[in-house]
């Protein structure tokens, strides 16, 4: 499909689309209300496995110390109760929504064969794109800040407002915490963003929005398995998935920022690769559905 080589009186690109109509119609979509829904009822489901279970029990394997320090802390107050929910949350629960908002953006627009309409609106395909991409974002941080929001409510009904009990020894104090918290939260979002370009570079290569959504789930799960390879070595460092939980060092006694900057210069660089593809070969595409 061509651009119009006449515009209309008083017809200004930068108007097409806005973002609030975007916004809305996303928020109607059923998925959109799947998605809240199970992330306001996992603390609720963690609440009731503990109180069944009781306290976290340490496990089993390469790698659980980490699980074993955070879970066995997690009844200790609502803020080690938030942290914990993220963590059991952000290597798989929450690559799913964000799959999910970017991969649905338009590709379902091109399962529905509405996707030339858009243009012929017209709508310039930088603008659409864009405005799919704001939106994305945001349904995305809203989702991930969510589920540790409301955690941290449950969690302070459920088990008081304590200071938050570290991992490595000692405690931090409420207000410290909560800070240190919305780091961690801001450092997943970020680790995300990976995922984020993955979906949305496929969906503006396919027509079919769960190849998109599944083709990014899965080579993010590619991602944890290759990082699993210790025979990799230091090569595991260029792999987004070595640093996803690299946001437990704000839970230290002393914050450690080398790994959160590590990891977020990783994250953010494979996210603009990818965002840069999807913008490029979608002005390129022949746009026939």
């Amino acid at each position: 499909m061509t651009a119009q080589s006449g515009t209309a009186s008083g017809y200004r690109p930068g108007r097409t689309l806005p973002f609030r109509v975007e916004a809305v119609r996303q928020l109607r979509r059923r998925r959109t209300a799947v998605v809240a829904v199970i992330l306001a009822v996992l603390p609720f489901v963690l609440v009731l496995a503990f109180a069944i279970g009781g306290d976290g029990e340490g496990g089993d394997g390469a790698g659980s110390e980490r699980r074993i320090n955070l879970m066995d802390t997690a009844t200790a107050s609502g803020l080690n109760f938030a942290t914990s929910a993220l963590f059991l949350s952000a290597g798989f629960l929450l690559v799913v929504p964000v799959a999910l908002f970017f991969g649905d953006t338009v590709a379902s627009e091109a399962g529905w064969s509405s996707l030339r309409y858009l243009l012929a609106a017209p709508v310039p395909r930088a603008r659409l794109l864009w405005s799919k991409l704001r939106v994305a974002l945001t349904f995305s941080l809203a989702a991930i800040v969510l589920l540790p929001l409301l955690s941290l409510a449950v969690g302070t009904v459920a088990y008081g407002w304590q200071p938050l009990r570290s991992p490595a020894g000692g405690a931090i104090p409420e207000d410290a915490a909560l800070l240190r918290l919305a780091l961690a939260v801001a450092f997943v979002f970020v680790s995300q963003l990976v995922t984020a370009g993955l979906a949305f570079w496929l969906s503006t290569v396919t027509d079919a929005p769960l190849g998109a959504v599944g083709g990014a789930v899965g080579l993010t799960i590619v991602g944890n398995l290759l990082d699993a390879v210790e025979a990799l070595g230091s090569w595991r460092e260029f792999l987004p998935a070595h640093w996803q939980y690299a946001w437990a060092d704000a839970l230290q006694p002393q914050l450690e920022w080398a790994g959160m900057l590590k990891g977020s210069s990783v994250s953010v660089t494979y996210a603009l690769v990818l965002f840069a593809f999807a913008f490029r070969g979608f002005a390129r595409k022949d746009v026939v559905s």
